[in-house]
């Protein structure tokens, strides 16, 4: 007794042989193991910040909870700069269970430079479990073609660059496909009675002939732009069917899937296909998709249900051989980099950067941008991006240019100010007299007189008079009379002439009655 309750306290005993084995490990490992949650990753790709966080929003179970249960804290979502990262649970259909944690990586721009950090991503061991996600939005269906083939040449070019290891995983999930295509298909290939077809099904013409090797899903967002297309564009159905024909054609080379979603609508199609296509399924509630072509505000094509049969039926006049063989050349041109021909092209000589046969420039040049219509009406160059976009100046720099050229008038103001300050102080001696206004107040005031001896005298009159003689002096010093050479002055006349004077006055005053 004594020796088997040694035996139960004790985390290692020997076993058969003489080995050691640690009992209390194996034991929590096999629990760990048993509720691990199944990580499943997702590369969501193009939109903007805040329709990212729309997709994410549809996507999460989160919304469905009871009122009786508490609403969990969510996960916040980095997506500002450069790869984005969140993560979502997936809860079974009675919110009890979690079926799944997604990853999330969220990235807006197709450039090549974020290739390496999108190649951490995808190993050996996650390549099975990952989904793309390429978000498009129905506010600009003119730009879907070039967006779909931007991503996709990043992709191609992310998965070149893997390692072998990887590139196995990934033929391994293309075959994997191709068998769930054949299971999902076996109920329409075969009948009571009949044989089961063994092997993988043939595929169709212009089916998977460029496989990724990840299963992918496009979701075009903001359906319900739709109406406003057909109320001030003057869209008809043609179009839409048009735009639905290329996006299912491209897709369904790359064995991808579609959906149409609109804000505030029932997500419940959008999480069963993404949920789907990774492999969760409800132990509760059995989900299944039900593909819809007909309805322009809800298309649903599930992953490897669509043919060129399927597309043709939506539209005639469609050229579905044409598009499929030049999408391959297209995703297989290199990114165009800014050469002399994009100067060109940015300058308005050239029509555009795209060959005139490439599939982008002919489904543009049919699916217009209804604004190119007034811009051409009034003459100018749609090509030329100067002459249609303009590009943002930062706020910070705005303002900081604003500033300095703010201090600059402040100082020019200034310096006028001062300067028309002195310039009337200056002159302000003067304009009473040299302006009407002087002569208004002299009328006003009166003339100025002084007694000075007994004699009345006025100021006006002895200041004029002072000025006038000052110059007249002036006037005779600077320009002497012609003819008069000035001499020197003869003192003794002067002397004989004061003396002369002089004498009369001597008589006078002696012949006087006074001196008498």
């Amino acid at each position: 007794m004594a020796a088997g309750s040694r035996v139960a306290r004790d985390p290692l005993h020997k076993g058969k042989g003489g080995e050691k084995k640690e009992i209390w490990s194996a034991m929590l490992e096999n629990v760990s193991s048993g509720k691990r949650l199944p990580e499943k990753s997702i590369l969501v790709l193009g939109g903007t910040p805040d329709s990212q966080k729309d997709f994410l929003e549809a996507l999460s179970t989160d919304s469905k909870l009871r009122p009786d249960r508490t609403q969990p804290r969510k996960p916040p979502v980095a997506n500002q700069f450069a790869l984005g990262y969140t993560y979502q649970d997936v809860l079974d259909a009675d919110q009890e269970d979690t079926l799944a944690r997604l990853s999330l990586y969220l990235l807006t721009e197709p450039s090549p430079a974020f290739t390496p950090l999108l190649q951490p991503l995808l190993t050996p061991r996650t390549l099975p479990s990952t989904l793309i996600v390429i978000l498009l939005d129905w506010t600009q269906p003119w730009l879907w073609l070039r967006q779909l083939r931007d991503w996709i040449r990043v992709l191609r070019s992310l998965i070149s660059s893997l390692p072998n290891e990887c590139k196995d995983v990934l033929e391994e999930n293309i075959k994997a496909w191709q068998h769930s295509r054949n299971n999902s298909n076996l109920n329409l290939a075969t009948t009571e009675g009949s044989d089961v077809l063994e092997g993988p099904m043939p595929l169709g013409t212009g089916e998977f002939d460029e496989p990724l090797g990840l299963p992918l899903c496009v979701v075009a967002q903001n359906a319900s732009h739709i109406e406003n297309l057909e109320r001030s564009s003057g869209w008809k159905e043609p179009e839409f069917d048009t735009i639905t024909q290329y996006v299912r054609t491209v897709l369904l080379k790359h064995g991808g899937g579609l959906i149409y979603t609109m804000p505030g609508s029932q997500t419940g199609s959008l999480q069963t296909l993404i949920h789907s296509s990774l492999g969760i399924q409800s132990l509760l509630e059995k989900r299944s998709l039900k593909h819809d072509v007909v309805n322009k505000e809800r298309i649903l094509v599930p992953l490897g249900w669509d043919s060129w049969g399927k597309i043709r039926v939506n539209g005639e006049g469609f050229d579905i051989e044409g598009v499929s063989s030049a999408w391959s050349v297209e995703i297989q041109t290199p990114q165009p980099t800014f050469t002399q021909v994009d100067e060109e092209a940015m300058e308005g000589t050239l029509p555009t950067e795209e060959c005139p046969e490439s599939i982008v420039s002919i489904y543009e040049s049919t699916i217009r941008d209804p604004s190119f219509d007034s811009i051409l009406a009034r003459g100018i160059n749609p090509h030329n991006p100067h002459t249609i976009e303009v590009e943002t100046q930062d706020h910070q720099e705005f303002l900081a240019k604003q500033m300095e050229t703010l201090d600059q008038l402040r100082t020019d103001d200034e310096k006028e100010k001062a300067a028309s300050a002195k310039k009337s102080a200056f002159a302000g001696i003067t304009a009473m007299e040299s302006t009407p206004a002087g002569k208004v107040v002299e009328d006003h005031i009166g003339p100025v007189q002084f007694n000075v001896g007994g004699i009345q005298m006025d100021a006006g009159d002895v200041v004029k008079k002072l000025k006038d003689r000052e110059a007249t002096r002036g006037s005779e010093s600077d320009n002497p009379r012609p003819g008069s050479p000035e001499q020197p002055v003869d003192t003794e006349k002067l002397q004989d002439f004061f003396a002369g004077l002089l004498k009369p006055r001597v008589g006078s005053a002696a012949n006087s009655p006074r001196g008498k």
